[in-house]
């Protein structure tokens, strides 16, 4: 049922216009108070663009899944207690991977002890929430026509509360802090390579002109090379580095692999993006021109670019996750010039069930002069 609403043109144009509009009335303002504040030689007015993604994304997929706007990004930068307890979940349930064996945590959960009684009452907090959530939309449902969220959609054919409110996490989880992963590597990287920035902007200009300041539905698909970009620098910094699977039945893998009914295969994306004999001698080297021939972005085999998934286990939400990371970019990079509050630093990741930066990633935000 996903597959099929998140392919269709009218849910993409909606999902669209909510990221422009949470780009427009809060994103680029918030960026403009940084600006403003950095111009006055303040040391504390950098941002943590990494905190910044996450609060946007998180805007903009509850928005689009159930309708309701929790406005983490308003100037205030408020905190959402449906945020808060998906984090402390979320790092939580990453970190049972860490311990030296899993009966540790599971002894844990059974005298409901330590982190396994935060996660319980994380969740406890989510699943109300999510009621709550689905009551909400229930009675909006009664009054207005506005029924484009994706959970409007499932309430017309599911009656199953508790299911409902299991699609509300999933796809919270699934499109929150994947993209807010994804743009952070992308500007912690683009510092890096200001050539990539300059055909980026030239790419934005030869489409938007000079005075518009967010791109079209249009424009966005037009943007070959930031295309590349975006996907180079997942090959080599991947929102989920790895996944794991579990086979449904016996079989046999290409090289001869015997793999038994109910067997874990974990596949390590990080990895694959940076071996030799899958990417060639410059795999470890960020060029966006690998994706393109003839100045058209030129996708490769699935399976071997891992990030988005493959075969029918495709993520549903990849199109629409594009759109909002273009749009993003476009709209940051022509206002602002972003430069590492600590340029010499590498890039450190913490425990969790996707990528985050150790301590984000803080820059300071200068305005860009406008070209003629």
């Amino acid at each position: 049922m996903a597959s099929l609403e998140l392919n269709t043109v009218s849910l993409r144009y909606y999902a669209f216009e909510i990221a422009a509009n949470e780009i427009n009335n809060r994103l680029l303002p918030l960026l403009q108070l940084a600006a403003a504040a950095d111009h006055k030689n303040n040391k504390d007015c950098c941002l943590d663009l990494q905190d910044v993604f996450r609060r946007f994304t998180f805007d903009n997929i509850c928005r689009f899944t159930f309708g309701l706007d929790p406005g983490c990004l308003q100037l205030s930068l408020p905190m959402s207690n449906f945020a808060v307890a998906f984090d402390l979940a979320s790092k939580l349930s990453a970190e049972r991977a860490l311990l030296p064996s899993p009966y540790i945590w599971k002894i844990k959960r059974w005298f409901n002890i330590g982190s396994e009684k935060k996660l319980k009452s994380a969740i406890k907090l989510i699943n109300e929430l999510g009621d709550e959530i689905i009551r909400q939309r229930r009675l909006m449902m009664d009054y207005d026509n506005n029924n484009h969220d994706l959970l409007s959609r499932f309430m017309t054919t599911v009656t199953n509360d508790k299911y409902l409110r299991d699609i509300i996490i999933s796809f919270i989880l699934a499109g929150r802090d994947t993209v807010a992963s994804a743009l952070t590597c992308f500007f912690w990287i683009l510092a890096k390579y200001p050539k990539v920035e300059s055909a980026i902007l030239d790419e934005a200009y030869h489409l938007m002109g000079s005075s518009q300041s967010v791109a079209s539905f249009e424009q966005v698909h037009k943007m070959t090379y930031l295309q590349a970009a975006l996907y180079e620098s997942m090959r080599l910094y991947p929102p989920v580095q790895f996944d794991s699977k579990f086979a449904q039945e016996r079989d046999i893998l290409p090289n001869g692999t015997l793999v038994k009914r109910g067997t874990r295969v974990t596949y390590h994306t990080y990895a694959m993006g940076r071996m030799e004999e899958i990417w060639g001698s410059d795999c470890l080297e960020f060029k966006p021109e690998r994706w393109l021939k003839n100045g058209l972005f030129s996708p490769v085999n699935a399976y071997k670019y891992p990030v988005f998934q493959a075969g029918i286990r495709v993520c549903v939400g990849k199109e629409m996750a594009l759109l909002e990371m273009k749009s993003v970019v476009v709209a940051l990079i022509r206002q602002f010039k972003m430069a590492p509050a600590e340029p010499n630093t590498g890039i450190r990741f913490a425990p969790g069930l996707t990528a985050a930066l150790v301590g984000g990633h803080r820059v300071m935000v200068r305005e860009r002069k406008k070209r003629k």
